[in-house]
């Protein structure tokens, strides 16, 4: 098995390596190609990035090798960048209890004149159960399917399968199998309420 020869660059894919003929290295002084990006000063003083600077492998290596996030911080700054909660102290989105959907936005911060957005608010609130138990999309048109309420229990779930299996079963209707549609939906309805959180 023959060997290759070692590549003296490395290849187009080594990781952050960006060709750009005759774009040279930053560094003053050296004329090898410009093919990876480096900070061009500090990355603290705000969320936003950078500027930025391009240099060659080997330079892009020491600049990563001397990298200090810590350069410039005093003591008391360094101690509070890392204490093992830093960054947790900023107070997180409260969930609503909406079936998982978001709190409502204030009304007062845009205009809605097709009452899109107010309208699916409206929807999603008068959609929910008194037990607070949470209902999908495919539950509260499972519960459509069966004309049940969104509070119905399992013992209405499953007197109001048992009705309509009667209504549309082709045993019951002397063999006419024309209502097997219904049935079929009935069942399906069934089963998708079942198995849901909300009847468990």
């Amino acid at each position: 098995m023959s060997r290759q020869p070692p590549k003296d660059r490395p290849n187009s894919r080594f990781h952050g390596r960006v060709e750009a003929p005759g774009r040279l290295c930053a560094e003053p002084g050296c004329s090898e190609p410009g093919e990876f990006r480096a900070p061009a000063g500090s990355l603290r003083p705000s969320d936003r990035p950078g500027d930025y600077r391009w240099l060659c492998l080997d330079h892009v290596r020491a600049f990563n090798s001397s990298y200090n996030f810590f350069t410039g911080m005093t003591p008391d700054e360094i101690h509070d960048a890392q204490r093992p909660l830093a960054g947790w102290e900023r107070e997180t989105r409260a969930f609503a209890s909406t079936g998982g959907a978001d709190r409502p936005p204030r009304w007062a911060d845009f205009s809605d004149p097709l009452d899109a957005i107010g309208a699916r608010w409206r929807n999603a609130m008068r959609a929910e159960r008194k037990d607070g138990r949470p209902l999908s999309g495919k539950d509260r048109e499972a519960l459509k399917a069966l004309a049940l309420d969104v509070d119905a229990d399992r013992m209405a779930l499953r007197r109001r399968y048992s009705e309509l299996v009667r209504k549309y079963h082709p045993d019951r209707n002397g063999g006419d199998r024309s209502h097997e549609g219904s049935l079929q939906k009935v069942i399906e309805a069934y089963q998708q309420l079942k198995g849901s959180p909300a009847f468990a």
